[in-house]
């Protein structure tokens, strides 16, 4: 009887082991932990979005419209021109780099336009920019800047670790998680790396605790290109997957009640 009750209470503690290594592996899956369970609205501060500027090595995509037909042609031409890259652009092959690439000294040359300063500008200072000399040479010229280069490299704990560029200009951490599939079962949510190189090239970082909601505040939420997100892993991935712990209490729990029916059973 004694044995009997001893192995009942085993496997009682098992369950309640089981139960809460569940219950603590959720628990770290989850972002964002301080907002309420509400129905009801909860208002967030978030961060306020500026422009990024561009930098030296971006490439910009400078489309200028004119009612020239041939100066259009050999102006945006430059946006058609396919450059061999090996990196990983988040497709796993190598993709075209369009448009004019901005020299160490921050010039582009545009043909017909010349030569024009547009480091440490917006797109829309840009555009500003080249219009005021187009006017010189064009009659109305529709302009449009945009990066071709806004990449961003996402590495660590990700489901797809990878260099990605992005769609637009206004991205955030969040955005760059998604593109990389989410975070593992072993990414750290407390503890997400960024590394960004300033308009001076020195590098800073900054680190997000993405299960508070002040990261959303964060000044430095949004993305820059050439930005670099790593994922540090939790300290539990030395010790195997954590999924794998329950799933073998729980079926040692499944055997120590198998054998108690038997021996009740045998006993009678």
């Amino acid at each position: 009887m004694k044995t009997t009750t001893r192995l009942l209470t085993a496997i009682v503690l098992l369950n309640i082991i089981s139960i809460l290594l569940s219950s603590c592996s959720t628990k770290r899956l989850k972002y964002f932990q301080d907002i309420p369970n509400t129905y009801s609205a909860n208002k967030i501060e978030l961060s306020n979005f500026t422009d990024p500027v561009i930098k030296p090595d971006d490439i910009l995509i400078i489309n200028i419209n004119t009612t020239d037909p041939a100066a259009t042609v050999s102006i945006n031409s430059r946006n058609g021109t396919y450059i061999n890259n090996s990196s990983n652009l988040g497709s796993g092959s190598a993709n075209p780099l369009l448009g004019y690439l901005v020299d160490k000294e921050g010039f582009v040359e545009i043909p017909i336009i010349g030569k024009l300063k547009m480091s440490g500008l917006t797109t829309a200072q840009a555009k500003t920019t080249i219009r005021e000399k187009a006017v010189k040479s064009f009659n109305d010229p529709v302009i449009d800047v945009r990066f071709s280069n806004f990449k961003i490299s996402v590495l660590g704990e990700v489901n797809r670790p990878a260099m990605y560029v992005m769609p637009n200009e206004q991205n955030t951490v969040l955005d760059a998680i998604s593109y990389a599939g989410d975070m593992t079962f072993y990414g750290d949510r407390h503890n997400v790396l960024l590394i960004r190189k300033g308009l001076d090239g020195n590098n800073l970082t900054v680190k997000f605790d993405m299960t508070k909601k002040e990261s959303l505040a964060s000044p430095y939420f949004y993305l820059r290109q050439n930005d670099v997100i790593y994922v540090e892993p939790t300290k539990t991935k030395v010790l195997n997957n954590d999924n794998n712990v329950v799933k073998y209490l729980t079926l040692l729990a499944t055997l120590v009640t198998a054998t108690v029916v038997t021996l009740n059973y045998a006993n009678k």
